[in-house]
């Protein structure tokens, strides 16, 4: 009798997946979904660089895009003044200057 008690108290073992799945779930919707939609944007952005786009390096450098080489970007930061970056390392577009 008491071995029938202790087998019914237990639960099944699908209840308890169901709280690992629903971390997973909410780890997914909150973490790893928001991750790849910046990184797919990023690519995105990489790609459609062209000449005159004003940009910025994941080491800070802004720079305007003098020309596209393969996988590289050369750009200009200052008058006769070129520097060659790999792609992966642009960061982000420059907005417009404020400076005035």
């Amino acid at each position: 009798m008491l071995a029938l008690a202790q087998a019914a108290a237990q639960p099944s073992p699908f209840l308890q997946l169901v709280p690992i799945v629903l971390i997973f779930g909410i780890f997914y919707f909150l973490l790893i979904a928001p991750m790849r939609k910046r990184q797919k944007a990023l690519q995105r952005m990489i790609e459609e660089l062209e000449k005159g786009d004003r940009v910025v390096t994941s080491g800070g450098l802004h720079g305007e895009v003098a020309a596209l080489v393969g996988n590289a970007v050369l750009l200009k930061v200052a008058d006769n003044i070129k520097v060659k970056v790999s792609k992966s390392a642009i960061a982000a577009l420059q907005e417009s200057e404020s400076d005035g």
